[in-house]
C-alpha cells in the first residue's frame, strides 16, 4: 500500500482496477478545510490521462511493474513472436500490443516489455533502429546533403524521407520516436 502522501513522479499506482503512473502531483493545504492532493496519473492499459484529487493520507495499492528484455523472433500473421532472452520462453504479441513499434521490428531486434505479473502493459522499442533501404530512386552523383530529400522504402516495409544520396542497399539510422532519417549507418 501507498499514502498519497508518498507521491512522486513516475510511481505506478492501482486505484480502480486501473494502473496508474503518477505524472505530476500537488499537496494542497487550504487555510480552511482538510488537506489533499490533486494529481495528473496516466493509465497504462489506455494511456489516457486524467486529473484525480485525493485526500491527503488516502490508501491505495502499488502496481509492481517489470521490464523485460525479449528478442524478437518472427511474424505469423497478427501474431508477433518474441523470446525472453533469460529463460528463453515464447510469447506471442497482438499488432495491438506492439503498435507503431511494428513499422521499426525486423528478426532478432531487441525490445523491452513492462509487465504487471502476467499481463503485458507496453512494449517498447530501442530509440533508434538501422534499416536497409529496400526501394528508393537512384542518387545522382553530386548529390549532397543540403536539405533536398526523397522517400524510400525499408527493408521492414517503412517509408522514410533520406537525403538525395542514399541508395537501395544502403543502411540508415531511424529515430523510432518520430520516424525520421538520422544518419547513413
Amino acid at each position: 500500500m501507498i499514502s498519497t502522501n508518498e507521491f512522486k513522479t513516475g510511481i505506478t499506482i492501482e486505484y480502480d482496477g486501473a494502473i496508474y503512473t503518477v505524472l505530476e502531483f500537488q499537496h494542497v493545504k487550504p487555510g480552511k478545510g482538510a488537506a489533499f492532493v490533486r494529481s495528473k496519473l496516466k493509465n497504462l492499459r489506455t494511456g489516457a490521462i486524467v486529473d484525480k484529487t485525493f485526500r491527503a493520507g488516502e490508501k491505495m495499492g502499488r502496481a509492481h511493474l517489470e521490464r523485460k528484455e525479449m528478442e524478437y523472433l518472427y511474424r505469423d500473421g497478427d501474431s508477433f513472436h518474441v523470446m525472453d532472452v533469460e529463460t528463453y520462453e515464447q510469447l506471442a504479441l497482438s499488432a495491438g500490443q506492439v503498435g507503431d513499434g511494428i513499422k521499426f521490428l525486423k528478426e532478432n531486434d531487441k525490445l523491452q516489455i513492462l509487465m504487471h505479473g502476467e499481463e503485458i502493459i507496453g512494449v517498447d522499442v530501442p530509440l533508434t533502429v538501422v534499416l536497409e533501404i529496400a526501394e528508393t530512386e537512384p542518387g545522382i552523383k553530386g548529390d549532397t546533403a543540403s536539405g533536398a530529400s526523397k522517400p524510400a522504402v525499408t527493408e521492414t516495409g517503412l517509408t522514410v524521407q533520406v537525403p538525395l544520396f542514399i541508395n537501395s542497399g544502403d543502411k540508415v539510422k531511424i529515430d523510432t520516436r518520430s520516424g525520421a532519417y538520422i544518419e547513413r549507418a
